[in-house]
């Protein structure tokens, strides 16, 4: 089995990050701290231009939070660790002065719905069906979801928050602007990411810089705002509601 891993490859100034976990790119602590620390590097060489993030595999794209970290949190402290480290993933994203255009190839829940949120550019295949389920947890996206709202408004985030059990198809997504394009198979994906990034290359660095402050704006208490949502959840994870539903994946 492949292990868990974060890469970059730099090639013709564009950043390639790819994480994998073999629990359907699933999100420990490790893969959460590791990714935003590679978004950081990348986004400041000078040499990367455009960046590109992606998950390794061929299905599901992100499952979201690590079920196995979820149900060993035993306090407060560890839990809002954890979720910090979406926090942290996403700031990442927003603060980076390049543009990231994410590559979904597949299925995405919860967290990974917040980190194709905070992408500048997303595209997508039509497997790319999209849930929120944390509220079936008994939990919330409370982390990601300023995100996911920036992105799909307070009516199609509270849609997919609400209706916990439910995926919404990638078109959906795409009409609520979460990805800018669907495409038949990965292949397509592929090819379309690499000419799309290329073509960003050819963009003034200085002025993607000043676009991705502007496209941003409004968001400067996140680093803030977003630890304070990563409390809550640390303190409803370790709920009697929570622990008893997260029985299920033991």
């Amino acid at each position: 089995m492949t292990k868990p891993y974060v890469k970059k490859d730099i090639q013709d100034r564009i950043a390639t990050v790819e994480f994998f976990h073999p629990a359907h790119n699933s999100l420990p602590s490790d893969i959460l701290a590791e990714l935003a620390e590679t978004i950081t590097e990348v986004g400041q060489d000078d040499n990367v231009l455009v960046i590109i993030v992606k998950s390794g595999g061929e299905r599901t794209f992100c499952a979201g939070a690590s079920f196995k970290e979820l149900i060993s949190i035993e306090d407060e402290k560890t839990g809002e660790q954890f979720f910090s480290g979406f926090a942290n993933v996403i700031n990442a994203m927003r603060t980076c002065p390049k543009f990231i255009i994410g590559r979904v190839q597949g299925k995405t829940v919860g967290g990974g719905v917040g980190l194709a949120s905070s992408m500048d550019y997303c595209m997508a295949t039509k497997f790319a069906a999209i849930k929120l389920s944390e509220l079936n947890l008994g939990i919330g996206p409370f982390v990601v979801g300023p995100a996911v709202e920036r992105k799909l408004g307070v009516s199609g985030m509270s849609q997919i928050a609400i209706d916990a059990n439910t995926f919404y198809s990638a078109e959906w997504a795409r009409d609520k602007g979460l990805f800018a394009n669907v495409y038949e198979t990965t292949e397509e994906l592929d090819i379309a990411v690499s000419e799309f990034a290329k073509n960003l290359c050819e963009y003034n660095p200085e002025a993607v810089k000043h676009m991705k402050q502007m496209f941003w704006r409004g968001t400067e208490d996140w680093d803030e705002l977003l630890i304070e949502r990563a409390k809550i959840s640390g303190k409803l994870v370790l709920s009697s509601f929570t622990k008893e539903k997260l029985k299920r994946f033991k």
